[in-house]
């Protein structure tokens, strides 16, 4: 309908005489429902080029204005010059027959050419289990994949680590000292190696497979090569345990042996935007708006994180995204900018990366922070959250509010199988549908039957065919924005809307022809409550 409206005043437009593309109508929907379903502000932007006061220009677009009377119900001026649209009962009504025919595809954008998009998320490096932070992260970055293949780009999911370094060295000999432990040796525990209950079990693992024949082997070789197996078996199992599943895993360190890093060096030294000082190389970043240029090399020849992950951005655009998508954590807020300006500088576009920074995560219960790790680490585990709420529960609390703001997850709330629990009363409405439609099998109503929309014109059918026909829009703008929360605060209105619905109306009764119509309108409402929990990574329960 933005469309079909949208192309209908650019019409009226040229027809007073301005230049095509000169303004271009944008809509939204009012937040007082007696506005109407749409509005646009078109007149506004149009007044200064027609010269006519925005209200007169307003009242002359909607007498010359040719669209379908049998869709659009009435066009009224509204303030200084806003145009509202009311869309008719028929047009819902249609909207409706089309959940039903789209099924599982309505909603979904399909584009003759696919956006080539990458999404890099989690990347947490495998030195110990995924935390609570990382899953917010894997979370998020997993839900806007989702909506980005929802509305027609081709979506590469990836997951970027370094098993090289210093951090690494300290794995390894963290697990060569717990594996000569449990050979009978009393060594001092460095305060800063990793103190995870993790670690012993590796070591324990070692010394079933091989016994005290490691003892003299340095803790870069098999120690590290087990620790980082074993870890990341344990984080690919802990994602997969919340529907994330990465397509690509791509490794720092081959930046390195592939002279990458070097290449960007040199190629920063060939533009004049590096240089060498008190031992150091050093990239301009004040040529780019920065406070003060950044070490990219310190003086011991060690690169800073700066540098590799300009390699690999660098990386990216050469792989042909047409976008790139970084979801990090808050403690990398101050990284990335540098980063861009890199780009940039190399020439690369960098308007095709897009940042997405997530606030921390604080498991609270009766308002109190929970201490939940078991695994003496100081940190609670991914796994932990999910073994004592559930995987549906943790991806729907992680979604439910904006990245940008720190998210305090209630446990009591997350395990409360009532109405309060957000989840539930989701998922609730889902099962409640699919009961009545067993119910009304049971009667002998033949669910398959035609979709004949007429009898209902009740205010809670309407409200609800209503917001059923938003959910398209609803996915684009979301994917768009990057804002899963607003089609999870979608899902609870809808669901909200459902049982209003029920509450009041029998939906089997002895019209078969108003209850075949209901029984449509449930069904279309399962379905986009089934494409919004797909999005969003949570099941749909037929039963609970």
């Amino acid at each position: 309908m933005r469309r079909y409206l949208r192309e209908r005043i650019e019409s009226c437009l040229r027809s007073f005489g301005l230049p095509d593309a000169s303004i271009v109508p944008t809509f939204e929907k009012p937040r007082d429902p007696a506005h109407g379903d749409l509005t646009t502000n078109v007149a506004m932007s149009a007044s200064k080029i027609v010269r006519t006061a925005p209200a007169v220009l307003a009242r002359r677009i909607i007498e010359t204005l040719q669209i379908d009377r049998t869709l659009v119900d009435r066009v009224e001026v509204a303030g200084p010059g806003f145009i509202n649209f009311h869309f008719s009962e028929k047009f819902y009504r249609e909207q409706t027959s089309q959940v039903l025919s789209l099924g599982p595809n309505f909603g979904r954008i399909e584009t003759v050419k696919r956006t080539k998009t990458q999404v890099e998320f989690v990347s947490a490096n495998p030195t110990g289990p995924l935390t609570v932070g990382h899953g917010r992260g894997a979370v998020y970055g997993d839900t806007v994949a989702r909506l980005l293949e929802w509305t027609g780009h081709e979506v590469t999911k990836e997951y970027y680590f370094n098993n090289a370094g210093r951090q690494m060295r300290i794995l390894g000999d963290s697990v060569r000292l717990r594996y000569l432990e449990l050979l009978g040796e009393r060594l001092p525990f460095p305060e800063d190696y990793y103190q995870g209950e993790y670690i012993k079990e590796i070591a324990a693992h070692l010394k079933e497979q091989h016994g005290d024949k490691l003892r003299n082997e340095p803790a870069e070789g098999i120690f590290k090569q087990q620790a980082e197996k074993e870890i990341f078996d344990d984080i690919k199992k802990t994602l997969k345990r919340v529907g994330v599943v990465h397509d690509v895993f791509y490794n720092e360190n081959s930046l390195y042996e592939s002279g990458k890093v070097r290449e960007v060096i040199e190629e920063l030294r060939s533009r004049n935007l590096a240089y060498d000082l008190e031992g150091a190389v050093w990239f301009k970043a004040t040529e780019f708006g920065g406070e003060k240029d950044k070490v990219i090399v310190k003086n011991t020849g060690e690169p800073t994180y700066r540098l590799p992950d300009i390699a690999y951005h660098r990386e990216k655009l050469r792989r042909g995204f047409d976008l790139v998508i970084d979801v990090l954590g808050a403690d990398h807020v101050a990284t990335y900018p540098d980063v861009l300006a890199a780009l940039k500088g190399l020439g690369y576009e960098p308007s095709k990366v897009k940042v997405l920074i997530h606030q921390f995560v604080t498991i609270v219960q009766d308002g109190e922070v929970v201490k939940m790790s078991t695994r003496k680490a100081n940190f609670i585990t991914l796994d932990e959250l999910i073994d004592e709420v559930g995987s549906d529960v943790v991806r729907y609390f992680f979604l439910m509010r904006g990245i940008d703001s720190h998210l305090n997850f209630d446990l009591k709330l997350a395990k409360e199988q009532s109405e309060q629990n957000p989840v539930y009363y989701l998922q609730y409405a889902h099962a409640r549908i699919a009961s009545i439609i067993r119910h009304a099998e049971s009667q002998g109503v033949d669910i398959k039957a035609g979709h004949d929309l007429s009898p209902l014109a009740e205010p809670e059918e309407l409200a609800l065919m209503k917001i059923l026909a938003e959910f398209p829009d609803m996915v684009e703008s979301c994917a768009s924005s990057f804002e899963p929360h607003r089609l999870a605060e979608y899902l609870h209105e809808l669901a909200g809307f459902f049982h209003k619905f029920y509450h009041v109306h029998r939906v089997v009764t002895e019209d078969k022809r108003l209850t075949a119509a209901r029984i449509a309108l449930c069904l279309a409402t399962k379905t986009v409550l089934a494409n919004g929990f797909a999005i969003l990574g949570i099941s749909a329960p037929e039963k609970m």
